[in-house]
């Protein structure tokens, strides 16, 4: 395997952000020295001043929540990433204390999850920013579709079991959201979570559908034996943690299977 192919999560999504070629928890003064800088301006200086610039308007957003008394100290931090969104994308809410919507906690399932990825703060927040705006925007048509796709590729992979969900009424009740709109977030543990990142920043949304069929097929004598819709949706939010990145692989190999081998299929 090439060390272009070895590159996982972090690295990729510097790329996407503007920041090609840095490898797993070096630091950015190495990605500044990198020679296979594509995006960035030829000259390293240029990379230092759009480095500094996100950190000043990291700090800048930081110091206008606190200014109108949005954030404290005392908030998790992810809360204070999506009031810095928020306020980026002008959906700051009149008051801290008005409920969530719904994509407000898709946001901080992402938040969290990028957090045990991400050491700086500053950096943690680009790659969330830019993660959540590639699911917006450019997958916005994709992930609407995904349910259905998961049906179809299970169909294929063990039809029998796909009947099982529909016999119980549970094929409506799966967890869509945790699977596809936050994208495993909570569902999976960081290292199998950075694998399946990886591919939907490289371009594709279709992996999401193959961890979720993997998962039916590989907890299926679980699945088979519970005959309630909520049972089985309630196993499914939970999964066991040491089969991830078991699954992930098989996942990954349910893609190729289908799709040959994808590049940026959406």
């Amino acid at each position: 395997m090439t060390e272009d192919s070895q590159r996982n999560f972090r690295s990729v999504y510097y790329e996407k952000v503007g920041f090609r070629g840095v490898e797993e928890k070096k630091s950015l003064e190495i990605l500044l020295k990198d020679d296979r800088l594509g995006i960035l301006p030829p000259h390293h200086e240029s990379h230092i001043q759009v480095m500094t610039y996100r950190r000043e308007q990291y700090s800048d957003l930081l110091h206008a929540l606190q200014v109108v008394r949005f954030v404290s100290d005392a908030r998790p931090q992810v809360e204070v990433y999506l009031r810095m969104y928020q306020l980026e994308s002008g959906k700051l809410p009149r008051s801290p204390s008005f409920p969530l919507e719904p994509e407000d906690r898709v946001f901080l399932a992402i938040a969290k999850a990028m957090e045990e990825m991400v050491e700086d703060s500053a950096d943690c927040y680009w790659m969330i920013r830019s993660f959540v705006n590639q699911l917006k925007k450019k997958y916005r048509d994709s992930l609407p579709q995904l349910p259905k796709a998961f049906e179809q590729y299970l169909n294929l992979e063990d039809s029998r079991l796909l009947s099982h969900l529909k016999t119980c009424s549970a094929l409506p009740l799966l967890p869509y959201d945790l699977w596809f709109r936050r994208c495993f977030a909570g569902c999976l543990p960081e290292s199998s979570l950075q694998r399946v990142w990886d591919k939907v920043v490289s371009g594709s949304c279709k992996i999401l559908v193959f961890v979720a069929v993997e998962i039916l097929l590989t907890f299926k004598i679980k699945v088979m034996a519970l005959n309630s819709a909520e049972k089985i949706t309630e196993f499914l939010e939970n999964i066991p943690q040491d089969s991830s990145d078991a699954i992930v692989s098989k996942a990954i190999d349910l893609w190729h299977k289908h799709c040959g081998t994808p590049v940026h299929s959406a």
